[in-house]
C-alpha cells in the first residue's frame, strides 16, 4: 500500500487539511507493534490481521473495510529476458534454473512463496541459492545483482526502479492478499480517521491503487 498512500498524502492534505503520518511495515511486524501498545488512528493490514485486532477489541469491528487485492509476482532486472511463468510447469523450470531467487521471510508474499515451493517439492533446491531477506523490498536485490528473480507482491516490486515485473505467479497457485483498513478503538481522532477511511474506500482512490499494482 506504500505507493498508493504516499501518492495520496499531498492531495489529501490540500483537500482536507489533514496530514497523513504513515508508517509502513509487513503485517506481522505491525501486528507485533500494535499488540505491544503502539498507537495509531487507522491501520491497513491483511484482512486476517485486521480481523484479529477487531476480535481483540483493538479495532472498531464495523469499520473494517476491504480496500484491494494484491497478487504475488516475479520481477527481473530491467532489460533482462522475461522468463516463462505462465503455468506451474513453466514456473517450476524458471525457479530451478535461476541463479538466485530473492524473497522475504515474514511478509505475506514470502510466506506464500515458501509454502508454494514446499508444495512443489523444490524448497531445498531453491533455498540453497535463495536470498532471503528479513523484510523490505526484494527487488532491490535485483539491482544489486544478488538475485536473478525477485518474488513479492506486485505492488512492492513496482516500487523499485531499474526492474521489470514479469507478471503474477499463476493465479491458480496463489490466494491474493486482501488489504483492509479499520479504525483503532483507542484513537482520539476517530472522526478524522473515519473521513480518511471513507476516502481510501472511494472510487477516487481506486486509480491510485491500480497504478500501484493493486486490484481495488
Amino acid at each position: 500500500m506504500r505507493g498508493a498512500v504516499q501518492d495520496l498524502a499531498d492531495p489529501y492534505l490540500h483537500a482536507s487539511g489533514c496530514r497523513i503520518d504513515a508508517d509502513f511495515a509487513p503485517t506481522l511486524a505491525l501486528l507485533e507493534r500494535l499488540r505491544a501498545g503502539e498507537q495509531a488512528d487507522l491501520v491497513i493490514l491483511t484482512r486476517e490481521g485486521l480481523h484479529e485486532l477487531a476480535g481483540a477489541g483493538m479495532v472498531v469491528a464495523e469499520s473494517c473495510t476491504d480496500l484491494a487485492r494484491s497478487y504475488v509476482g516475479i520481477a527481473v532486472r530491467a532489460g533482462a529476458t522475461h522468463p516463462d511463468i505462465a503455468d506451474e510447469a513453466a514456473l517450476r523450470k524458471t525457479l530451478l534454473t535461476a541463479r538466485a531467487v530473492a524473497y522475504s521471510r515474514i511478509g505475506a508474499s514470502g510466506i506464500l512463496f515458501a509454502g508454494l515451493i514446499a508444495r512443489m517439492g523444490i524448497a531445498a533446491e531453491i533455498n540453497a541459492k535463495a536470498v532471503i531477506i528479513p523484510s523490505g523490498l526484494t527487488a532491490a536485490r535485483l539491482v544489486s545483482g544478488e538475485a536473478e528473480l525477485a518474488v513479492q507482491q506486485i505492488s512492492e516490486l513496482k516500487q523499485v526502479g531499474g526492474v521489470e515485473v514479469v507478471g503474477p505467479i499463476p493465479h491458480a497457485l496463489q490466494t491474493p492478499a486482501v488489504f483492509s483498513a479499520g479504525l483503532m478503538t483507542a484513537s482520539p481522532r476517530r472522526a478524522t480517521a473515519r473521513d480518511l477511511l471513507r476516502h481510501l474506500a472511494s472510487p477516487e482512490f481506486s486509480d491510485a491503487l491500480r497504478a500501484a499494482g493493486l486490484e481495488p
